[in-house]
C-alpha cells in the first residue's frame, strides 16, 4: 500500500482504556486529525472559513494490531474518489517500530461538502480540490 502523505500522530496517555491499549473510537479521531490538519497545510488556509465545509457522512475501520501509549503513529493518506461535491479517503494508520511501520488499522473517510449557511451538499471548493487532487490514486 502506498500512501502519499504520512502524517505523524503521537498517541497520548488519554488515548488508552482500560484494557492498556488504544480505544477503537480514538483511530477516528486520527483519521479526522490526520484528514483536517492536512488540508489545512494543502491549501494554506483556515478551512473552517471556506464558504463550504467537509462533513463526514461516513467512515469505517478495520483493526489489524494493537496500539498504545506511547507509541508514535503516522496516518497514511491518499484519495480513492475525488467526486463533484465529496471526497474518499483511504486512510491507514501505522506504529513506528525499530523495524520499520507496522500497519495497525485501514480505513476510509468520507468527506461531503456541504454550504456553511444551507448545509445543502455544494461543490467541492477549488482551494480544496486542487489539494486532493494530489492524492488521487488508482
Amino acid at each position: 500500500m502506498t500512501y502519499p502523505v504520512l502524517w505523524p500522530m503521537p498517541t497520548r496517555w488519554a488515548d488508552n482504556d482500560q484494557y492498556g491499549h488504544v480505544n477503537n473510537v480514538t483511530y477516528y479521531s486520527y483519521f479526522d486529525t490526520a484528514v483536517n490538519a492536512w488540508l489545512m497545510r494543502a491549501t494554506g488556509t483556515d478551512i473552517t472559513a471556506l464558504p463550504a465545509l467537509g462533513v463526514v457522512a461516513q467512515t469505517s475501520c478495520r483493526f489489524h494490531g494493537s496500539i498504545s501509549f506511547p507509541d508514535q503513529l503516522q496516518v497514511g493518506l491518499r484519495i480513492s474518489r475525488l467526486g463533484n461535491s465529496s471526497i474518499t479517503y483511504d486512510l491507514a494508520i501505522f506504529r513506528d517500530t525499530e523495524n520499520g511501520p507496522e500497519l495497525a488499522a485501514t480505513g476510509d473517510f468520507v468527506h461531503v461538502y456541504v454550504d456553511t449557511e444551507t448545509r445543502k451538499p455544494v461543490a467541492i471548493p477549488d482551494i480544496v480540490r486542487e489539494a486532493a487532487a494530489e492524492l488521487v490514486t488508482d
